[in-house]
């Protein structure tokens, strides 16, 4: 994944501390990304991804390993990825987490490779693929062809974090079945157990988070108004009764 460089780039490494206590070693990209063009392409909306999956019975999820690793860098690229530790310089042949472009570059892999498959029966999100099908015979036929695919470009799943032959699936914070698609339990709970917020930040966070499953809120808009006022740069912080009344109308 990387090799010595004598690249004139380099940048500082960090360690972030993991939710199981270790330590993750991370690329400080920043001034890369203040350089660098930014990549457009777009993520495709969970709404529409969801809509896709209405009357499917069966379902399997892949997901990728190293996600991001298993693309190579142009070579004339490489020099750019190099970071400086204390036993030596070394740059990425793969592409690195922490690049601007990262996610952009592999959704639109992933969406070329798949393409004839999408709005059919397989649906991509970064390195999340979920196939579903009607029925059992189906699902046997498309995963040979996803398998097909994988193996064609030499992607790599990790096993221990794929789920196959399910009748109920949970997929971007959703559950789906045969029965429908609903919020994931787990999900609305992180809503529900949400302690009030006293800064613009804490309220934007959970804004984004309840406006995830906004389709599922009716007047979610209307709701949300007193809320988004406060995020507003020029806008002092005043919690009034009508925010609260939407905090917990939200939460409720």
């Amino acid at each position: 994944m990387v090799r010595p460089s004598v690249s004139p780039w380099g940048a500082p490494i960090l360690l972030v501390k993991k939710k199981d206590g270790g330590a993750r070693l991370c690329v400080d990209y920043r001034q890369l990304n203040k350089l660098t063009i930014k990549n457009k392409y777009p993520l495709p909306r969970i709404d529409d991804l969801m809509d896709q999956l209405r009357g499917a019975s069966v379902f399997s999820k892949i997901d990728l390993r190293s996600r991001y690793h298993q693309i190579r860098v142009k070579e004339s690229n490489i020099p750019k990825t190099a970071f400086r530790t204390r036993y030596g310089h070394y740059e990425y042949v793969v592409m690195p987490f922490g690049v601007t472009n990262a996610l952009a570059v592999f959704m639109d892999y992933m969406n070329r490779i798949f393409r004839s498959f999408l709005d059919r029966f397989v649906v991509v999100f970064i390195d999340d693929i979920l196939v579903y099908s009607r029925s059992l015979e189906d699902h046997r036929e498309h995963l040979r062809l996803v398998f097909e695919v994988l193996r064609e470009r030499q992607l790599y799943a990790k096993l221990s974090k794929c789920e196959f032959w399910l009748s109920e699936v949970k997929f971007l914070g959703h559950v789906i079945s045969a029965e429908g698609i609903v919020v994931d339990p787990a999900k609305v709970e992180v809503v529900i157990q949400w302690e009030p917020s006293r800064t613009a930040m804490e309220i934007r966070s959970f804004v984004r988070l309840a406006s995830y499953y906004r389709r599922f809120i009716e007047g979610f808009s209307r709701i949300v108004m007193s809320l988004t006022q406060l995020t507003r740069k020029d806008q002092p912080f005043v919690w009034m009764d009508a925010c609260e009344q939407s905090f917990q109308e939200l939460k409720g």
